[in-house]
């Protein structure tokens, strides 16, 4: 399926095979919409730019890279069709000016013999009318003229229509019959002119009401005492379409100034948030993306500012993406420094849990190895996320695995110790405060090592039920020992 831009390429490539001086509007149409979509392209591949920094922070160069500005085949395709637009209607204008002067040349030349047949005092009356009837009928199938000279020769053309029918004495029936026709002509136009009153379209009546005026200029006089009632009624109709259309181009005006005030404002904001320190940049991407939106809601500005405020938001919002881009990039190394300072911490937790597995039992000694490794892990930055849990789970489970063995290993002989313990205090008095004491001390290291599982998995949250069972049952006793001390300085 093409594109909105292939199609509008598409739509130009159409127009260039019609008259191109009968589609300016469609052609301007369809360059608007092709470079809206195309900086909307724009701001999608940088948007997505900005995506991927915020996931992947180690790929942010690469995407960002991926997303430069690149020479764009649809807008050299399109750029192209337009030259091709421009000069085939520069080709036509040529043209165009070299027609026009011809038929400036004719109706110069007509008008020189109406001047002749206005100003003779003596004429044959039916002859005369005659040619001034092919005359008129000739001066409309002349084409047009230079802009410049339009008014010129109507005013010399109606002028010498008047004097004609004024100076020569022509038949009155025959001169009643032009002027009635020419009246019923000429109110037709009025009644045309008072209907585009009505009409919604305000630019597409303003071009009908200069064709009916055209129309007007070719057509004769009327009886004088209609004239200027006549006159006046196609004059009140056209000045109440050119009312509307300049009312139009003034709500216009006036409409493209508030939406050049709003776009102010936003960029205002923008460098506001731009400029802030320090920089949240997750806070700081979702403001700046939200007033693009907003821009992108918003209208026209004037002609003359369109364009320069437009470049001065773009070099705002690109320089913010750039420096995100190179920020999140400044984070990569120290993701990966850190990245590597956790591997470290799991391999060497693994190979203590490897060498408990080949026979080598230093329990104490390999617990407070990891329980420094843990520690060191709390002091280590974070990593890319998308290790992130990946390597915590590697890290836990084979803490969880040795915290596990090394439980199981001292569980029988533990328990064996305590009743030992137990039995001997009640032979000994010094024993029960030495057994007091190694009891307070085993409850503390407990209660210490708890704290170092995290509680993420199914093996560290039976350790942590265990432990606690374990730091109870080390309560129990203490109270059971602290009783018996208590019992026999109470009979000494």
């Amino acid at each position: 399926m093409a594109s909105a831009r292939e199609q509008l390429i598409e739509d130009l490539k159409a127009l260039l095979q019609e008259d191109v001086t009968a589609v300016k509007d469609q052609v301007e149409h369809i360059k608007t919409q092709f470079y809206r979509e195309y900086h909307e392209e724009i701001e999608s591949a940088k948007q997505a730019v900005q995506d991927a920094a915020d996931t992947v922070a180690e790929t942010a160069q690469n995407a960002a890279d991926a997303a430069q500005p690149v020479v764009d085949a649809l807008e050299e395709q399109f750029k192209q069709l337009l030259s091709e637009y421009k000069a085939k209607r520069a080709e036509v204008a040529a043209q165009q000016a070299k027609e026009q002067a011809e038929n400036l040349a004719k109706k110069k030349a007509l008008l020189d013999v109406m001047k002749t047949l206005a100003e003779a005092e003596t004429a044959d009356v039916m002859d005369n009318l005659k040619r001034m009837r092919e005359l008129q009928a000739e001066w409309k199938t002349i084409g047009p003229v230079p802009a410049e000279k339009v008014q010129e020769l109507r005013k010399a053309y109606q002028q010498y229509q008047e004097q004609f029918y004024d100076l020569v004495k022509i038949n009155i029936e025959l001169r009643d019959l032009d002027f009635k026709k020419n009246l019923e002509m000429k109110t037709l136009l009025c009644e045309a002119a008072e209907r585009l009153m009505q009409n919604e379209n305000i630019v597409e009546a303003s071009r009908a009401l200069q064709q009916l005026h055209e129309e007007w200029s070719e057509i004769g006089p009327v009886a004088r005492e209609l004239r200027e009632d006549l006159w006046n009624r196609f004059k009140a109709a056209s000045t109440a379409v050119n009312k509307k259309h300049q009312d139009y181009f003034d709500q216009l005006h006036a409409k493209e100034k508030e939406n050049l005030e709003a776009k102010q404002s936003i960029i205002e904001k923008l460098k506001e948030i731009t400029t802030a320190e320090p920089m949240h940049w997750e806070k700081a991407t979702e403001q700046v993306q939200a007033l693009q939106e907003e821009w992108r809601k918003i209208g026209f500005a004037p002609k003359k500012y369109n364009q320069s405020i437009y470049a001065e938001y773009r070099a705002i919002c690109d320089e913010f993406f750039h420096a995100k881009t190179a920020y999140f990039k400044s984070l990569r190394g120290e993701l990966n420094d850190n990245l590597a300072k956790k591997r470290s911490l799991i391999e060497q937790v693994q190979a203590i849990v490897a060498e408990m597995s080949d026979g080598v039992k230093e329990w104490a000694k390999d617990a407070d190895t990891i329980r420094s490794l843990q520690t060191e892990w709390k002091t280590i930055g974070p990593v890319a996320r998308k290790y992130s849990d990946e390597i915590w789970q590697e890290f836990t489970s084979a803490c969880d695995t040795f915290f596990n063995a090394k439980r199981e290993a001292a569980k029988e002989s533990r328990a064996e110790n305590r009743k030992a313990r137990v039995e001997k205090a009640y032979k000994s008095g010094d024993n029960l405060y030495r057994l007091r004491d190694n009891l307070r001390q085993e409850i503390k290291v407990a209660e210490n090592n708890i704290l170092f599982f995290s509680g993420k998995t199914k093996t560290a949250n039976k350790l942590v039920d265990d432990m606690q069972k374990k730091i109870d049952g080390l309560k129990k006793q203490l109270a059971e020992v602290e009783e018996k001390i208590k019992s026999e300085n109470a009979e000494n």
